[in-house]
């Protein structure tokens, strides 16, 4: 038996079922009844910002995770009902890439760029500069331009761009190199006493790509996209992680391997004695 588990999942279209592909009935519910046992840490790993983590909290019904890793990796909160404290720590581990400067410090080294335009303050933080660009933009080479000007001052950063298909806008991230899912991961694996033989972590998409091919268990759900679902598995096999890396399939409890259902399958594959606390939970 398991002393210690920690589970670390994407939301959108992981977790949540904001996806085209339908949800188990009550797969949410026994993914909830799960992470309630004393021996479970759970994190949420998410490009939202918190007050869209609480949104998806509330909207959703989820229970509320004792670490959420948000803002694309910027930022780390340890939760307790009523409060969302920040971690210090992680603050000071990514800061030096950006030599003591921060989001707003950056800003006038893109001010000339025509195809950027500054997303809202709330989707701004101090290691996070958000921008968009029409879906028209020569995405490559604008990155270009503002990495060879973040390296002209020995900044390290990491671009990350991404489309709101619904609103049919590019989404361009400015973060410091450290900042990113998998590392903000470790670091919780690290401070918290915890290594790859009790930590797994379930994605779906592109920007889950590093942590699903890393070593760590991770789950990719069922619904993942094929294009995803094709790189991961090839570059895990080339790095020697394929071992690491599980594909839902469905039929686990009667579940189809979307979302929750998908972790559920994935959790009980690389541990298998939480199986019987699924079935327990289900009785």
């Amino acid at each position: 038996m398991m002393n210690r588990l920690l589970i670390c999942t994407d939301l959108d279209r992981t977790l949540l079922p904001n996806g085209s592909q339908t949800e188990s009935p009550g797969a949410r519910a026994a993914f909830a009844r799960l992470v309630s046992r004393p021996e479970v840490t759970l994190a949420y790993v998410s490009g939202r910002h918190r007050e869209l983590v609480e949104d998806a909290i509330r909207e959703y019904g989820l229970p509320l995770a004792d670490w959420v890793i948000g803002d694309v990796g910027t930022t780390i909160y340890k939760t307790s009902p009523g409060e969302w404290e920040p971690w210090v720590a992680w603050e000071e581990d990514i800061a030096g890439d950006w030599r003591g400067l921060t989001a707003k410090d950056l800003r006038p080294l893109f001010d000339d760029l025509p195809n950027l335009r500054l997303q809202e303050e709330a989707k701004q933080n101090r290691f996070k500069l958000s921008y968009y660009l029409t879906t028209l933009s020569d995405v490559e080479a604008l990155r270009q331009e503002m990495a060879n000007r973040l390296h002209a001052r020995n900044l390290a950063a990491s671009l990350i761009y991404s489309v709101d298909e619904a609103a049919a806008a590019g989404l361009l991230d400015v973060l410091p190199a450290h900042a990113t899912k998998l590392h903000a991961v470790e670091f919780l694996m690290q401070h918290q006493n915890f290594d790859v033989g009790n930590t797994v972590f379930a994605g779906d998409s592109g920007n889950d790509l590093p942590v699903l091919i890393s070593g760590i268990n991770a789950i990719l759900v069922a619904n993942a996209h094929g294009d995803v679902v094709a790189q991961s598995t090839a570059l895990a096999e080339q790095n020697g992680t394929g071992a690491r890396l599980y594909l839902a399939k469905g039929n686990f409890l009667g579940m189809n391997g979307n979302y929750s259902a998908g972790i559920l399958e994935g959790v009980s594959h690389f541990f298998p004695c939480t199986r019987g606390w699924m079935e327990q939970a289900n009785e």
